[in-house]
């Protein structure tokens, strides 16, 4: 397994090399999971682009490290990326990952060729809201939530009818790291991308589940409508995790997305 350490802090990471001129896409993964979300999308893209996946820190084989703030993860991903040479990519995040993906173009916006920007917004949530939950896993632990977690993850049809697989999901979820979960829970809070998301000058696709209960269609939109430019799509019968439900349906759009870029933002 692929382990790299980068400042102090020690990644699980896999990388997935091809042929061709397409810029690399970066998948970041969602709160309480790891990269194995992704394991769908890359077996199917599997030499049409580079791919890279990684455990952000306090996640799945990676250190849990000191989570301050969305930039703690930003530095991460920049050392990742610097890591491997790349300096044209298509970012690729999933709820707090859409966040790390805005902090990473705030900071670096020469690598960024574009961003497909899934099941995420500028602003997640309220500070009520992320409290009540902080506090209830510092008192009780992630089994405490996870339930009602799983209900936002995926759609009523996946709980009845896939079961191993929303078991696996729950395990998952729970053995994640506690301060690491906390940790990327206060980040989440205090992070707001509004301004960052109206100077993203480059291709943008948002993309959302249908039935998101947690980053719903209407927030997704809202991020989209401040981007210029930016398309924005919805998956049918999906929840806030499309990669896992209908990884089919969020490959497409990233075939034809990345397809669709200018020749001239298409060399890794």
């Amino acid at each position: 397994m692929p382990f790299v350490t980068l400042g102090g802090i020690t990644l699980h990471h896999r990388y997935v090399e091809a042929n061709g001129k397409t810029p690399a896409v970066v998948f970041i993964n969602s709160l309480g999971t790891d990269f194995r979300i992704w394991d769908q999308l890359l077996s199917e893209l599997d030499g049409e682009m580079p791919l890279l996946v990684y455990d952000k820190r306090g996640h799945g084989l990676s250190d849990i490290g000191d989570i301050r703030s969305i930039d703690d993860h930003v530095d991460d991903l920049i050392g990742l990326i610097d890591h491997f040479g790349l300096d044209r990519l298509v970012l690729c995040g999933l709820s707090v990952g859409g966040m790390i993906a805005q902090g990473l173009y705030a900071r670096r916006p020469e690598i960024v060729a574009a961003m497909i920007l899934c099941d995420t917004a500028h602003k997640i949530g309220t500070a009520e809201s992320w409290n009540a939950r902080i506090a209830t896993v510092q008192a009780n632990g992630i089994r405490a939530v996870a339930d009602a977690v799983l209900k936002v993850w995926f759609t009523p049809p996946f709980h009845s009818e896939r079961q191993p697989e929303l078991d696996g999901y729950w395990n998952m979820l729970t053995r994640q790291a506690l301060p690491g979960y906390i940790g990327t829970c206060m980040a989440v809070r205090d992070a707001d991308f509004t301004e960052t998301a109206r100077r993203i000058a480059v291709p943008t696709l948002c993309v959302v589940g249908d039935q998101d209960g947690s980053t719903p269609p209407d927030l997704v939109r809202s991020l989209a409508d401040l981007i210029p430019g930016a398309r924005f799509e919805i998956i049918s019968d999906a929840g806030h995790i499309p990669c896992v439900e209908h990884p089919a349906a969020l490959v497409a759009l990233i075939r034809d997305f990345v397809a669709s870029l200018p020749s001239g933002e298409t060399h890794g």
